[in-house]
């Protein structure tokens, strides 16, 4: 566990350190990770829309009676 003592200095050099330690993806992976994110977030956009649109439809039906 870091020291608080050690000040900015000693926390930018065991960040430094601690990055030489990450396993970085090739950029080939990276980018079909990218793509992943971004159709999961899409995906999921659509459903809330969806969600929201029946929720929406279902509540003017309760607050106008079904007229």
């Amino acid at each position: 566990m870091p020291s608080s003592k050690k000040g900015p200095r000693g926390f930018f050099r065991d960040v430094k350190l601690e990055m030489k330690h990450v396993t970085w993806p090739k950029p080939r992976e990276a980018t079909r990770l990218t793509g992943v994110v971004l159709g999961v977030c899409a995906l999921v956009t659509i459903m809330l829309t969806v969600f929201s649109l029946v929720v929406e439809v279902l509540l003017k039906l309760l607050v106008t009676g079904g007229k």
